[in-house]
């Protein structure tokens, strides 16, 4: 397997270094014959880190023509269209076979070569918006950690670039061979749930309208207790019907719709910071039965509250371990 890499000034050294990681390690264990890995760029020579440090030796453009996966790693910005010579060596190499890999902003770089129209993709969830409105024949998913569709793959962001080149070393040598080098480099062979789990979701916005800026104050108090539209409308003394429209107005949302929202997030709090069990959680959080709560965490979060818990619990103070 023939994997060229590309590369420019001011990428970040981990997004350049997670697939030469990856791919480097299979070669270092010995596990397949005649994996290569090779950096190119718009032209041969060197490029300069964002953090300062120059790479030399770096093919050029050339090496897609040798390559049989293209990755394209990252990219300066969401904003910045790639130009038309980039564009044109992505598509010719996908054109005759090659697979084509967008990881993290990498992704954009895939979209402006024309390979994600009317596709699924994925890329770091604070440019998923940017990726919707410039490819909008495409399906942005962000509860995926990377998205195959065997020619094309791309992958949500930073650390995720790992989980995908992982997952392109268990499709092409097998799970064995991808557990080997997961286990060298220290990582998990599969992470459970996408990046759903990690993006930080602001509430709804502030409330203008006083009576039910109000009333959200009295509910995040009362979280674990019944609220539903008519007992919140009663607060507000409005008609249920008048509350619901004033509530819109002032939230860019819905009653139900908010109340949930603080409960999930109230969850994801007690999750990190406490040894509550998932039911004492659901029901401190108002949810129904834990059954509710599991069903309206994993819809949200792509994970489930024990796997969310196991890998964002706050761990316990260090033990400090006195001479004697």
């Amino acid at each position: 397997m023939r994997i060229a890499v590309y590369t420019f000034d001011d990428i970040t050294m981990f997004h350049l270094a997670a697939p030469l990681m990856v791919f480097g390690e299979v070669t270092r264990l010995d596990l397949a014959p005649g994996w290569q890995t090779r950096l190119w760029s718009d032209r041969p020579g060197s490029v300069r880190t964002a953090e300062g440090y120059p790479i030399g030796e770096v093919a050029g453009p050339e090496t897609v023509e040798w390559a049989d996966i293209v990755i394209v790693p990252s990219w300066p910005r969401p904003s910045t269209p790639i130009g038309a010579a980039l564009k044109e060596r992505l598509y010719q190499a996908h054109a005759r076979g090659a697979i084509i890999v967008g990881l993290c902003l990498g992704a954009f770089a895939v979209a402006d070569a024309g390979l994600l129209d009317g596709r699924a993709a994925v890329t770091h969830w604070e440019a998923m918006p940017l990726l919707a409105e410039r490819c909008p024949g495409s399906e942005v998913d962000s509860s995926v950690l990377y998205i195959d569709h065997d020619d094309v793959l791309t992958s949500a962001g930073t650390a995720s670039a790992i989980d995908a080149c992982l997952y392109l070393v268990r499709k092409h040598l097998g799970s064995a061979a991808a557990t080997r080098v997961a286990r060298h480099l220290v990582v998990a062979p599969h992470r459970e749930g996408g990046q759903a789990q990690y993006i930080e979701r602001p509430l709804a916005r502030v409330a203008t309208d006083t009576v039910i800026a109000e009333v959200l104050e009295w509910a995040l108090t009362r979280l674990d207790e019944p609220l539903p539209v008519d007992r919140l409308a009663e607060q507000a003394k409005m008609s249920r019907r008048s509350f619901v429209r004033h509530f819109q107005q002032a939230t860019g949302t819905t009653p139900a719709r908010w109340v949930l929202e603080r409960r999930l997030q109230e969850a994801r709090v007690l999750l990190e910071t406490t040894d509550w069990s998932i039911d004492t959680v659901a029901s401190s959080c108002g949810f129904a039965s834990p059954i509710t709560f599991r069903q309206n965490f994993t819809a949200a979060f792509s994970t489930t509250p024990r796997a969310y818990r196991r890998q964002f619990a706050s761990p316990p103070p260090a033990t400090v371990r006195k001479k004697k």
